[in-house]
């Protein structure tokens, strides 16, 4: 009869560190985003934007405001299909309505979405007017409407603040496979476009 020979403690330590080690490495290692989806302005079909941005607002964050007409109320669009991973309200609400425009400011996103694409994209819509119509788990296909334009959280006037990100990480965001021109926030600028986030008639 074979005699078992016991396996030194230390032996077994080592081995579990490195297996914690291993594991704290896969989770930890960055993965790399897919291919950026094919994005479209978060505003209705053939509608012409006004997208801008400021010093202090962040690199790529764009404010969107109509060219023509009032903001308030204006339906936000999905810019492409994915599943809703935040809906409700981030910071405080404030007190700004179409019919109180100047009442107090609030703080954060207030009434907001943040959609997941895959591949590690997602997409953040922010300031609404109300509840969104859309909730956490919900597939949303693109063009589907998230809301309305309004100016909850904090913001100064009713506008869309929108982001596309990819691992977590702001990228200058592209519609209908065109870069937008807003990139850094180190001066005040704008530029115009035209939304192709049109829905198919069946």
């Amino acid at each position: 009869m074979t005699e078992r020979r016991p396996v030194p403690l230390f032996a077994g330590a080592a081995v579990t560190v490195a297996l914690a080690a291993a594991a704290v490495f896969v989770l930890t290692t960055p993965r790399e985003p897919g291919p950026r989806p094919a994005f479209q302005l978060p505003v209705a079909c053939d509608e012409t934007w006004i997208l801008g941005t400021y010093p202090g607002h962040d690199d790529f964050d764009i404010d969107f405001f109509p060219s023509r007409g009032k903001a308030w109320g204006r339906p936000i669009l999905a810019s492409y299909a994915g599943e809703v991973i935040e809906s409700g309200i981030n910071g405080t609400l404030g007190e700004r309505t179409p019919d109180n425009p100047d009442g107090p400011i609030g703080t954060g996103a207030g009434y907001w979405v943040k959609i997941d694409h895959g591949g590690l994209w997602t997409t953040q819509y922010l300031h609404m007017l109300e509840p969104p119509t859309v909730s956490e788990g919900q597939r949303v296909e693109q063009g589907q409407q998230l809301g309305r334009i309004g100016s909850t959280g904090k913001s100064g006037a009713p506008h869309l603040h929108y982001e596309q990100r990819a691992a977590g990480e702001k990228m200058e965001a592209w519609f209908a496979g065109v870069p937008s021109g807003i990139t850094s926030d180190d001066r005040e600028y704008s530029v115009r476009r035209t939304s192709t986030n049109c829905v198919p008639s069946e």
